[in-house]
Formats: structure tokens, sequence, C-alpha cells
């Protein structure tokens, strides 16, 4: 062993001492820093190399942990703190209007960070559950958090909020491997590498194995990333060529009823606004998520005006709430797209079908005596999804609104499969926090992960156009008001192992490295009755 190596081993061996000799607080505090540390390595940080020592330190934290509900409760704590620092932005919804829904902050972020939390903890109970070295209860770290951000993206209507894969947004090359394995199976195979360096203690020979074939796969997952792109094929869809307006209007602006006309002329402007010099001027006009924020439906005069800036032969659509027919004849409204002809004719709609709680409606409203902190009477009426629609002069599309983009292998309606996904979404309830930055890179993972292009349009920022392969093809920052103008680009023709499986493939990886946890130790058992015989 070299001198390096030796020296490196010695700075191990002394965390994990002085890790297990932590009293049980300790413990609990540092887990709750450790878990607020490696959500910087997620946008817009990136700094990926601090999920060492986070997995790392859970791992120690759970191994060392007297029995395992105490585990339980440090893997709570590194929970709280991993949610807690990915979710803080929530709050600034809260202080749009302040006077009613302040007194709700303590609750939200101490609310989401216990409360998703609980992932946290049965993952680090999993981890003390297997007895026998670090390198098995690393396999098990890396299967357990998997499988348990797959229960989140699902389990009370699921909020996939910050995957451990989305880390890798940073290079366009490592998110290939979301094609085939998705943003989950990137999950698995980082956490691995980044609890498998803490197994490097003495006495874990599995250790050095474990993160030769994270690492290798990690060496594997950039090559196939930089081949995959260097023969992407993919140009633009000939005869479309789109503007996506960003007009960043405040939120406690945008409902004022004195100020509706002076916001809609604002994104009417845009939308006239010439293109740069030499380039093609746009066929169809999109803006954010309630962009209109009136029936613009029932507005004859309203979606006249709009017809008039829409481009001859196009489209503009745009966000809105639209009013639905219940079945008992009941008043609804929906979080709604439409599509507007030059005539102001409506000419399509999509109605959001996942809801955001407490946001667009407030569960079990029937005890809770809390209303939605969004603008409006009464909570949404979901539409059904996801579903494909086919635009005048566009190819078929799968609308989603808001986070409806954040549901892996949830955005395309499986037996008609679009050519391109489009967000509307607004973000403006969030301020210059990081999540409209999270937000734009779960766009780019679904456009890798399903082969097609993604295009985001958010009142306040980040918008964008992204290609099948993730990559960013033109955008507008966060806070900046203007417009986009690009080409839609094509799908990939033959969708990848992600696209036609979904979450069977980082599903069975999970199950099988938390398999090879088991027979780890089973086999060290046996070979240790050998021994004694």
């Amino acid at each position: 062993m070299s001198g390096g190596q030796d020296s490196a081993r010695r700075a191990l061996d002394k965390a994990y001492a002085a890790i297990a000799a932590l009293g049980r607080w300790r413990a609990r505090f540092l887990a709750a820093v450790l878990g607020a540390l490696a959500v910087l390595a997620m946008a817009p940080v990136y700094q990926i190399y601090l999920l060492i020592p986070a997995f790392s330190g859970l791992l120690w934290l759970s191994a060392a942990a007297q029995t395992r509900w105490h585990a339980f409760v440090v893997g709570w704590w590194f929970g709280a703190g991993y949610f807690g620092a990915s979710l803080y932005w929530v709050s600034f919804a809260l202080l749009v209007d302040a006077e009613r829904f302040a007194w709700l902050i303590p609750f939200a972020v101490f609310g989401f960070a216990f409360g998703l939390g609980i992932f946290g903890a049965c993952a680090a109970w999993a981890v003390r559950a297997v007895p026998g070295s670090l390198s098995a209860r690393a396999l098990m770290l890396a299967g357990a958090w998997t499988v348990l951000e797959w229960v989140r993206a699902w389990l009370f209507t699921g909020l996939p909020w910050n995957p451990v894969g989305s880390a890798w947004a940073f290079s366009d090359a490592m998110m290939q491997g979301a094609s085939v394995i998705g943003v989950f199976g990137l999950s698995l195979f980082t956490v691995l590498f980044a609890a498998g360096v803490g197994a490097l203690v003495p006495s874990d020979q599995g250790a050095r194995r474990l993160v030769a074939v994270a690492g290798l796969i990690g060496v594997a997952g950039l090559a196939f990333g930089e081949y995959r792109l260097s023969t992407a094929v993919a140009g633009p869809v000939d005869g479309v060529r789109l503007r996506l307006i960003q007009p960043n209007i405040a939120q406690a602006e945008k409902w004022k009823r004195k100020l509706l006309r002076r916001n809609m002329m604002t994104q009417i402007d845009l939308m006239l606004a010439p293109p740069a010099a030499g380039s093609k001027p746009p066929t169809h006009v999109i803006w954010a998520e309630t962009a209109a924020p009136f029936f613009i439906a029932n507005s004859e005069d309203w979606r006249r005006v709009v017809g008039q800036a829409t481009p001859p032969g196009g489209l503009t659509i745009l966000g809105a709430p639209r009013v639905v027919g219940g079945a008992d004849g009941e008043f609804q409204v929906a979080n709604a797209l439409l599509a507007i002809t030059e005539t102001g004719a409506v000419a399509a709609t999509y109605d959001k079908s996942h809801l955001v709680p407490f946001g667009e409606y407030v569960p079990l409203s029937d005890w809770l005596p809390l209303d939605k902190i969004t603008q409006g009477q009464g909570a949404f009426t979901p539409g059904a999804g996801p579903v494909t629609l086919t635009l005048k002069g566009l190819p078929p599309v799968s609308p989603l609104i808001c986070y409806e983009v954040i549901f892996p292998h949830q955005v395309t309606d499986p037996a008609d499969r679009p050519q391109w996904l489009l967000n509307l979404t607004n973000d403006a309830w969030y301020g210059k926090t990081a999540g409209p930055h999270q937000h734009f890179v779960t766009a780019r993972f679904r456009a890798v992960e399903e082969g097609l292009p993604a295009v985001r349009v958010a009142f306040t920022g980040i918008s964008g156009i992204i290609d099948a392969y993730g990559r960013v093809q033109s955008r507008l920052g966060l806070g900046e008001k203007g417009f986009v103008d690009g080409d839609l680009p094509q799908a990939i023709p033959r969708p990848g192992a992600y696209a036609r499986w979904g979450n069977t493939v980082p599903l069975s990886l999970s199950i099988a490295i938390i398999l090879a946890a088991l027979f780890a130790v089973y086999g060290r058992a046996q070979g240790r009755n050998r021994d004694t015989d």
C-alpha cells in the first residue's frame, strides 16, 4: 500500500472511530448535517463529491447504532436534513399572502423535513438490520435508498423531489444512463459508490471490490453517454418554430384584478416582438401555467386579442383556470392548458391531473381547517392524464402542468406515445431559490428517460427548449423577462430501455443489490460455521 493510500485509510479509521463513539444526540445532529450536506450535490450547486461524506457518514452512523431503533432515529434525522434542505423553498410560497399563510411556515419546513425523513429512517433501519461487514451494509444502503426513492414517487400522491441521481445533471454525458436505468438507477450506483468509500475500513476485504466495481460502472456510464451523444442524429421538426413567453411578473401581482390588463398586454407584447435578425418568425407561441389568471375560455374579447397576436396558421398555447362541469352540475375549476387559434377559438384543452396537495387542494379537507394557498375559492378538479394531444402544425404532445413533470415514467400515455413533452409551470411562488433550478433539472431527466424533447415555459423562469438527450438548446434564466425562440427538436425514433420498461429496470437492479448484501452476510456466516467445524 502506498503512503497516500495508507494515510487515507488511517483518516477513514479515525473518522469511523469518532462517529462510532458519538452519543445519541450528537449522532442525530451529525446525521441532520450530513443529510443537508448531500443536497449541495444537487442543482444549482452541484458539489457532487459531498455525497461521499454524506452517505459514508450515514453508513457509519447506522452501523454503529446500538439497536435497530437507534439506527431508525439516526436515519430519520439524516432524512430530515436531506428533505429540509431540498424543500426549504416551499416556505417562500407562504410569504406571497403572508397575512394568511406565514404562520404555516414552521409547519411546512418541519413537516416536509421530518415527514419525508421517514424514508431516511427506513434506509438506516435496513442497514442496521444487516449483520456483518460494512461492504454488505453499503450494498443494503444503496438498494434500500433507491427502492425508497421509487416508493416516494407514489406514496401519498408522491413527491420524488431530488433523487440522488439528479446530481449528475451538470454532465450531459452522465445523464444518458437515465435512458437505460432512469434517474433512480443513477441514484443506485451513486449511493453505492458514495457509501462504498465509507466501507474502506480495516477488516472489510470486500470494500475495495465494491468501490472498484461502482467506479467502473461510473466510467462505463460516462463512456456510454459520450458515445450516445456523439451518435445523436435527431434534428429539428420541419416547419415548427416555437416562442416561449416569460413575463417575469411577481406572484403577488399576477392575480390582482386591477393589473390584469397590464399583465396580459405584457405577454401580448412579447408575442408580437420581432425575432432576432436572421431568425425565423414563430409558428407557435407558448405561455406559462395560469399565465391568463382568469377564465379566458369564457372571455370572447380576450380570446380575440390573443388570437390576433397568434402567428397565422399557428396556435397560442397558454395556461389558465377553466370551468368544468361536475357530475352533479356543480361549478368546478381545473388548472388547464388551452390552445387558441388565430380566430380566438379554443382548439384543445388539457386539465391538470396530478394536483399539488395544499397548493391546489387540501387533503382531508373535512377535518383540516385550512384553505389551499393558490388563488380562488375551493379546490381544483383533476383531469384525466397523462394524455396525448394532437395540435395543428405540431407533433403529438404530452402536456404537463407544474410538478407533473417530476414523476419518472408517469409523463406519457403508454398507449399513445407522444413526440414531445410540454411543461407549463409557475415557479414565481418560490423566488430566486434552488427550487426552480431543480424543477428545470427534472424536465431534462424526463427528456432523457423518454427519448423525447421537452419544452418548459415558466412564468418567472427557468424556461427553455431541451432536446431528447437532455441538452438545453435555448433558455431564459430565472428572474428574467423576455422570450425564447427556437426549433422543436425531434424525438428519438426508438425509445430506450427505460421508456419501454420504466422503473422495472432500476427496481430489479436495486433488489439484486439488496439480495447481494444478504447473500454476502449468509456466505460469511457459512464460512465461519465451516471454520468452527
